[in-house]
């Protein structure tokens, strides 16, 4: 799905605006979350990302401007895997292959496992994916093809389209899953995302009603993870921790942004979920985004790390 607006029927989603990937064949490999996943709980996933993908066939069709969660289901190929993703509780937190592509690690096409992502590129102009599947075995991608075929499971050499389009793979389980043992940031991260649907920012905070000013979600994510900030403000705690490059960046890790370009002075704070994921609460609830959109790279202050 390429460049568009994209209507959200029934999960609002709202995502930003979206930038090229450099003119590579092959995009820059980011540096992926340490492998501590043993190969039984990525295969486990794998499996249930495969099975709620296929349990999906001949019940959605192809928009690429409407994304509608729930049955009748309609899907872009990007926004297909972004729901089944979700729903085994992986966040992509990206319905563009544009951004996908720069997730997880590169694998040759030699080395396909199940759940990895694969791309193609039908247009002879540009550099971008315009087309993006999740293997499944046996040489097959299941996707959301087009208007005609909706979700198929396709041989990856039964066309010259897979053949001759083929871009990349890249391999986002396990990086995009917690750790086994689960680390701080770990830890932390899923704390965020366990609250994501149930907390309210605004105003007030209060633990009980799971209400929260934008900086008071921040304090009581870390405080219920054994991190004291001692503060809700988020000008403060911008100056705890030290401060990390973005190229560190690593789970747990505070990420800062203004409103104005070239501001110091901090409107909103994410918390780092990993592969270019942001956690940001904002006034209309909390959210996932990447780092890679425009908007954030462009209003982005600094990051900290407060965690030892």
């Amino acid at each position: 799905m390429k460049k568009r607006f994209l209507t959200t029927v029934a999960l609002a989603i709202g995502f930003s605006s979206l930038s090229a990937l450099p003119a590579t064949i092959e995009p820059t490999t980011v540096h992926a979350a340490t492998v501590q996943n043993n190969n039984q709980a990525v295969a486990l996933k794998a499996n249930q990302l495969i099975n709620t993908a296929k349990g999906l066939i001949g019940k959605a069709t192809y928009s690429s401007t409407i994304y509608k969660s729930t049955a009748p289901y309609k899907f872009s190929c990007a926004t297909f895997l972004m729901y089944i993703f979700e729903k085994n509780g992986v966040d992509l937190a990206t319905y563009n292959e544009d951004y996908m592509i720069k997730q997880g690690t590169y694998v040759p096409r030699s080395q396909l496992q199940k759940g990895d992502l694969v791309f193609f590129k039908s247009k002879k102009t540009g550099t971008d994916p315009d087309h993006v599947g999740m293997y499944i075995g046996n040489n097959k991608i299941i996707h959301m093809a087009d208007s005609k075929q909706n979700i198929v499971i396709s041989d990856l050499n039964s066309k010259p389209y897979y053949t001759e389009n083929y871009v990349t793979a890249r391999r986002v389980l396990p990086s995009l899953m917690s750790a086994n043992p689960a680390t701080k940031g770990d830890k932390i991260v899923e704390k965020a995302y366990a609250t994501k649907n149930s907390a309210k920012i605004g105003s007030i905070n209060n633990d009980a009603s799971l209400r929260f000013t934008t900086g008071g979600f921040i304090e009581y994510t870390y405080r219920k993870n054994g991190v004291s900030l001692n503060t809700k403000t988020i000008s403060a705690q911008m100056k705890l921790g030290t401060a990390v490059s973005k190229a560190n960046l690593k789970k747990g890790d505070l990420v800062f942004f203004n409103s104005k370009k070239g501001s110091k002075i901090p409107t909103q704070v994410a918390i780092y979920a990993g592969e270019h994921r942001l956690i940001i609460p904002t006034s209309s609830g909390v959210i996932t985004r990447v780092l890679l959109v425009d908007y954030y790279k462009d209003h982005y202050i600094t990051a900290r790390r407060v965690m030892k």
